[in-house]
């Protein structure tokens, strides 16, 4: 990070920081994000791990909230949803809960009560019972990767922790005869040149508690947004959560989000990510298997077209004994974009027992597209069964050539291929009116979008 740019973070930070909201961020853990940031600096391409990302619109954003811009309002209210831009259709049977430039937005939310779980907007500080439950929810969150951890590629949710506007925080407690389900929608309206949005998530499940999560992210088509989000995800002793996360912003915003996880004993977090949006997106995942018999199946599809980058690092810490995990990337790069996985697996000495397997995978479609999938493993112990597998080249040509033989037009052949290739992943979403609606858009960012519709 340059002096200038460092300088300037640090000037937009002192302009805005008495009207950021306490009851989301202390103004003491704030102060020390800042100061840490300012101290480790913004991440850079020589940076090995962020050689892949496309990081020049840091250089012109505005880092100040536009959540906390004169333009909302004396009262916080939203702005209107521009003409154009429809919230996708909701899902039955899930409370929904919606931010707008990563504010809580009521008129746009649904809230619907179910058992074990409680869900707050922390703008606004809970009172009563709510609270004492909030705040033990809270208290058991993994706080300390955003705020102090040394990781490199958690830098930027040391932004979020600084400038967050609101968080949305979700506990489920005890078992249930059926998993809570909640879906957030978060909307990003403001051009990176008003401000930033800072989506803000924290999850925490208590021991044999179950919870399904649908996180989607939104943008005008021509939206140019600076987005960074950060989550926290606490899954207790025997617990099991379903997370489902959907990147769909603005044709040129830029869109950073790092995930942090911690996994108890023989917890179960199934992870599954589609990310098609943003002119310049970049996703940092890192789960902690903390518990004896800890599984996390890891799942991303990402589709890239015209001069789009979508970066993924995941970092997967097995530090217990007899962990499994599952890795799975499909990713498509066409036109001139560029996608990459970088999935690293660290097995810790007292990780005997683990089980890790990765398969990468990537589809050229494109003679100016990048395709870079990059599998690492790092053992520091026996009696483990580690495997990985990652592959990048263009469309199986006897398979074309079987289609085209069967009176396809070269250009649907090569639209079913493709969809083909991401149904590795998208197969895998078990509510199927999510994966039906994920598997239409997923079409329509194809060309020939009205040949695959027909199919579906």
């Amino acid at each position: 990070m340059t002096e200038a740019l460092c300088k300037r973070l640090l000037d937009e930070y002192a302009a805005v920081r008495d009207s950021l909201p306490a009851d989301v961020v202390s103004p003491e853990r704030r102060q020390e994000a800042i100061d840490a940031l300012a101290a480790r600096g913004l991440p850079v391409t020589r940076d090995e791990n962020w050689r892949y990302t496309n990081l020049r619109p840091l250089e012109r954003a505005r880092f100040a909230p536009a959540a906390a811009a004169p333009a909302r309002g004396a009262s916080g209210t939203p702005p209107p949803l521009p003409s154009g831009l429809d919230l996708p259709a909701g899902l039955g049977g899930f409370a929904r809960y919606t931010f707008v430039d990563g504010a809580y937005a009521p008129e746009l939310s649904s809230p619907r009560e179910q058992a074990g779980l409680t869900v707050r907007h922390l703008r606004q500080a809970p009172d009563g019972a709510a609270a004492q439950a909030h705040s033990a929810a809270v208290l058991r969150l993994p706080r300390a990767l955003p705020a102090s951890s040394g990781l490199p590629e958690a830098r930027l949710a040391l932004l979020n922790e600084a400038f967050a506007t609101d968080t949305a925080a979700i506990h489920v407690s005890g078992a249930a005869a059926a998993p809570a389900c909640v879906e957030l929608v978060f909307v990003a309206l403001a051009g990176a040149d008003k401000g930033a949005s800072y989506p803000r998530i924290e999850v925490s499940l208590d021991p044999a508690s179950r919870l399904i999560l649908v996180e989607r992210h939104v943008g005008a088509d021509a939206g140019a947004s600076f987005v960074n989000c950060s989550v926290n995800v606490d899954v207790g002793r025997g617990a099991h959560l379903t997370h489902y996360r959907l990147q769909r912003a603005g044709a040129r915003s830029t869109w950073l989000d790092t995930l942090s996880a911690a996994l108890a004993a023989d917890a179960r977090y199934g992870l599954l990510a589609v990310s098609t949006g943003g002119l310049s997106a970049r996703s940092t995942t890192h789960v902690q298997m903390a518990g004896a018999g800890a599984q996390l199946a890891l799942s991303v599809a990402a589709l890239g077209d015209r001069q789009q980058v979508q970066d993924h690092f995941a970092l997967v810490e097995h530090i217990a004994p007899r962990t499994r995990t599952e890795q799975t990337f499909r990713g498509i790069a066409s036109g001139r974009a560029r996608v990459a996985f970088n999935g690293k697996i660290a097995v810790r000495e007292a990780a005997a027992g683990t089980d890790s397997r990765q398969s990468l995978r990537g589809l050229l479609a494109g003679p100016e597209a990048e395709i870079d999938v990059r599998p690492q493993l790092e053992i520091y112990t026996d009696e483990v069964r580690c495997s990985h597998g990652a592959t990048a080249g263009k469309l199986d040509e006897d398979m074309l050539f079987y289609l085209l033989s069967r009176g396809l037009s070269p250009e649907v052949a090569q639209r079913l291929l493709k969809w083909a290739f991401l149904e590795d992943v998208v197969a895998k979403i078990e509510i199927p009116e999510l994966r039906r609606q994920i598997e239409h858009g997923l079409a329509g960012q194809m060309a020939d979008a009205a040949s695959l519709k027909e199919l579906l």
